[in-house]
């Protein structure tokens, strides 16, 4: 009788009671240590950059010496398998300062997907000057700013959701590579 008295509610929560303490304050220390870049892996994009700078058949362009805060989170070339004379495209995906997507292409190929994605359907906008070339600007059928421009038989281009700042920003860091 006097165990079973025992086993009441209050003697329940003072057993439990400790346990949750220490649960809660491991999820918080597990959220405390925690960045606020969780969900945002950066990537190197130069093994792809390198491929396809030694199966490209043009001189290929890429953003260089852009700040910190513009991050690469992918980067992918189709120069893998790429013969002699094949054309080649490299994409190149940052998030910038301002936590938007900002899209690289250059490719010898129009009709390459990650280009004709972008500019099949886009609207000219006029030009604009960028660290001395001449880009096309365009809006693309998602509403979003394409900069392109031709160079050497490869059209390469700069679009995404960041702003026109930002996108400038990577569009004026595009110059040739060199290993």
């Amino acid at each position: 009788m006097e165990r079973a008295s025992r086993l009441n509610t209050a003697n329940m929560v003072r057993s439990l009671l400790p346990l949750v303490l220490i649960c809660l304050a491991l999820v918080g220390w597990q959220a405390f240590r925690s960045s606020g870049d969780v969900g945002v892996r950066t990537v190197d994009p130069s093994s792809s950059v390198q491929v396809a700078a030694a199966r490209a058949s043009y001189e290929l362009l890429v953003p260089t010496g852009l700040d910190d805060g513009y991050r690469p989170t992918s980067a992918r070339t189709d120069a893998g398998a790429a013969e002699a004379g094949d054309p080649v495209t490299l994409e190149i995906g940052y998030l910038t300062p301002e936590e938007e997507f900002a899209g690289f292409v250059v490719s010898d190929d129009r009709d390459a997907d990650p280009v004709a994605d972008v500019l099949d359907g886009a609207q000219e906008q006029g030009t604009v000057d960028i660290a001395g070339e001449q880009w096309t600007r365009s809006t693309t059928t998602d509403g979003e700013t394409a900069l392109s421009r031709e160079a050497g038989g490869a059209t390469v281009l700069v679009t995404g959701s960041a702003s026109d700042d930002e996108l400038e920003a990577v569009a004026a860091s595009v110059e040739p590579y060199a290993p």
